[in-house]
């Protein structure tokens, strides 16, 4: 699985702790961790959280990751970000029982976490946590075992629902501000990380038209 982390401005200076906790619990199960940045407060390249969705539904649309690590500073707004995008389920997770109970009955591919509010000393003990409870097993499966069945119904439901509520990803990138696009896509390593890595060659051709090879 290749798993992207994207940080927002306000919580910028933690990309360094949040990326070296999330490689050290998912490398060893074989996957790999992407930085997108925001790298230091001080980028050229400053995304709001606003940007981190647009970035994260580029990035989960296009196939360039399979899982987007993200956040603000309650984690709320990045959460509400995300999921206003097609193809993006994001749960707001600050514990590990939140990062397993989404894992396992969500089954989203994203996650927003509180990078300030409740940070404080075992900050990172908890992040650390948190991921291995994400990444513990194959997602989807249930929990309790008892609800298993009408879960998994549900989310096929919801799955259902979100593709006639939403449009297709490229319409949508359209139709947003082009200023909020160019600014979610023009950190200093998007283009090197993303061309490597996207899948999709209608989401490549649309990225190069905005901010080119």
């Amino acid at each position: 699985m290749k798993i992207a982390l994207i940080n927002e401005n306000s919580q910028a200076a933690k990309n360094e702790l949040i990326f070296e906790t999330l490689k050290k619990v998912v490398e060893p199960k074989g996957h790999e961790v992407v930085n997108y940045g925001m790298y230091t407060g001080d980028d050229k390249a400053q995304l709001t959280y606003v940007q981190n969705g647009i970035l994260a539904a580029i990035l989960l649309n296009s196939g360039a990751a399979d899982y987007v690590i993200t956040g603000c500073g309650t984690g709320e707004g990045a959460m509400l970000a995300l999921n206003s995008f097609p193809g993006v389920i994001c749960g707001h997770v600050e514990d590990p029982s939140d990062a397993f109970m989404f894992a396992q009955i969500n089954d989203g591919n994203a996650i927003a976490l509180p990078f300030a509010k409740g940070f404080g000393w075992g900050g990172e003990l908890n992040l650390e946590y948190i991921f291995e409870k994400l990444f513990e097993g194959e997602s989807g499966q249930g929990y309790p075992k008892e609800r298993v069945v009408p879960e998994q119904r549900n989310k096929k439901i919801l799955d259902e629902v979100r593709k006639v509520a939403f449009k297709d990803i490229i319409t949508v990138l359209k139709s947003i501000d082009q200023d909020l696009l160019k600014g979610a896509i023009s950190g200093e390593k998007f283009k090197e990380l993303f061309y490597a890595n996207c899948k999709c060659d209608k989401m490549k051709e649309f990225v190069e038209s905005v901010v080119g090879k």
